[in-house]
């Protein structure tokens, strides 16, 4: 059996103040909507938990409902960190669940070709990621004035979302987390804690996360552009 968590429990403070990223309107529907609406047609997953803000509940009961979203699906309370919403969010997952795929809520232009191939990867490997190369030149700063040094950009990757996981290996990752009182920035740095080794698995198409205002335009694009077959 195979679970997605989506984390829907930030507060997307780089958007500004009293600004809920994930209730944007993007293309007629919240950002979460069609977030969740990937994950709920893909065929390879079976059951999904939303971990949400405590209170806002209802909020998404009510997306589901209009959004006619069919797949078994539960409502969790996060935590002050995203490792607690994760780790909220696999408590609640099917004690039947062999493999977990955790996404970030704003990231909806996943496509289910990435979903069912880091889902593979995982079921091979036991940890995996969607990445993409770095293309850019990355300089190091330290006072964030003036560049430290350059570095080598053909062994730099940046991860994205979903991560999935052998549902033991995840939970063991975090446990270790948790015990150690650290804060990771996201779920694979939990698995290099314990020495678990994470297959990196190249997207063919773009799969943006929103993070500020300027990103809802070109978000906006992409899905049409999905939804019209481009």
């Amino acid at each position: 059996m195979i679970s997605a968590i989506i984390v829907a429990a930030g507060r997307g403070t780089r958007m500004g103040p009293n600004v809920d990223k994930l209730f944007l309107e993007l293309n007629g529907s919240p950002v979460v909507a069609h977030t969740w609406r990937r994950f709920d047609e893909a065929q390879s997953i079976d059951e999904l938990v939303i971990v949400v803000r405590d209170g806002l509940q209802d909020s998404f009961s009510e997306l589901a409902m209009t959004c006619k979203l069919t797949k078994p699906f539960r409502l969790v309370a996060g935590g002050p960190e995203r490792q607690d919403s994760v780790w909220n969010g696999l408590q609640a997952i099917s004690s039947r669940a062999d493999i977990v795929v955790i996404q970030d809520a704003a990231r909806p232009c996943t496509s289910p070709e990435l979903i069912a191939a880091t889902i593979a990867a995982a079921h091979e490997t036991g940890a995996a990621v969607a990445a993409q190369p770095v293309t850019d030149t990355i300089k190091e700063s330290g006072d964030g004035r003036l560049i430290a040094r350059t570095l080598d950009r053909s062994r730099l990757w940046a991860v994205q979302t979903p991560q999935t996981f052998r549902t033991e290996i995840i939970r063991r990752a975090l446990g270790e987390v948790r015990r150690r009182n650290l804060l990771v920035t996201d779920d694979t740095a939990a698995c290099e804690l314990i020495g678990q080794p994470v297959r990196l698995v190249v997207g063919t198409q773009p799969n943006p996360k929103i993070t500020r205002p300027e990103d809802v335009p070109m978000l906006a694009a992409l899905l049409q552009s999905r939804a019209d077959g481009g």
